[in-house]
């Protein structure tokens, strides 16, 4: 890969066999996997970062499809973000969430908290059938430099929010939620709390994975302005959906 400095360019990349694809019905999906681990430090994965790849586990990887390009890398510029009032109202709402910096270990609270959230949110998915150990390869099994975060509001376990830490900003990994707060908006405060992580520590962006214009699931995403994607290798903004 031409775009990849060293030690990044000693990696092999290979394509996996095909799959169903997870957010398009009908769809078959490729990834593209980075290879060997021990050359996978936050300098190499800033890079990768840069080039559409993501994180799952111990595996890094970007959408390699044979006739689709929907998948699009999406990060939010911080400094420039313009908050809508929606999103002011879920700061307030959420402002006496307590965070807490835990080790990558495994909580039973926040597995219960998992399932139940795969439960209500993604039901079919499969996810809410995960063991502990599937739990914990996902979330918890990390190459880089990772924080797992709890929110915790009057001693109740709200949420946990999973990130990486790279050289020029910051990559959701996953959050889950309790699913049964009525009126909660906790999944937009993560992203606008991991922005403002973003800013103190002069990080410039906060990669959000991948976005689907045809997957509504997906549509929050560009709520969050301006928001730029990885198209055509060119990092390029994104408008609003709607």
């Amino acid at each position: 890969m031409s775009d990849v400095f060293p030690p990044a360019a000693a990696l092999q990349f290979y394509c996996t066999a095909p799959y169903a694809c997870s957010y398009l019905p009908k769809q078959t999906a490729r990834s593209q996997v980075a290879t060997p681990l021990s050359l996978l430090d936050r300098n190499v994965y800033s890079q990768l970062l840069r080039l559409g790849f993501r994180r799952s586990g111990l595996f890094i990887y970007r959408p390699w499809c044979d006739a689709c390009r929907a998948c699009v890398p999406v990060r939010l510029p911080v400094d420039r973000l313009i908050l809508t009032r929606s999103q002011r109202r879920a700061l307030r709402r959420h402002a006496a969430l307590e965070t807490r910096e835990r080790s990558l270990c495994h909580d039973e609270a926040h597995y219960r908290l998992y399932v139940r959230y795969q439960t209500r949110r993604h039901p079919g998915g499969g996810m809410a059938e995960d063991s502990g150990e599937q739990y914990r390869q996902f979330l918890l099994a990390s190459p880089l430099e990772t924080r797992l975060l709890e929110f915790v509001e009057e001693g109740a376990l709200r949420m946990v929010s999973v990130i990486d830490i790279l050289d020029d900003g910051l990559s959701a990994v996953y959050a889950f939620f309790d699913p049964d707060v009525p009126g909660a908006s906790f999944g937009v405060y993560n992203i606008l709390w991991q922005a403002r992580l973003c800013q103190s520590l002069n990080l410039p962006y906060l990669y959000l994975g991948y976005w689907i214009h045809e997957t509504r699931k997906m549509a929050y995403k560009t709520n969050f302005q301006p928001l730029e994607g990885y198209i055509d290798g060119v990092w390029r903004e994104i408008r609003r959906t709607g």
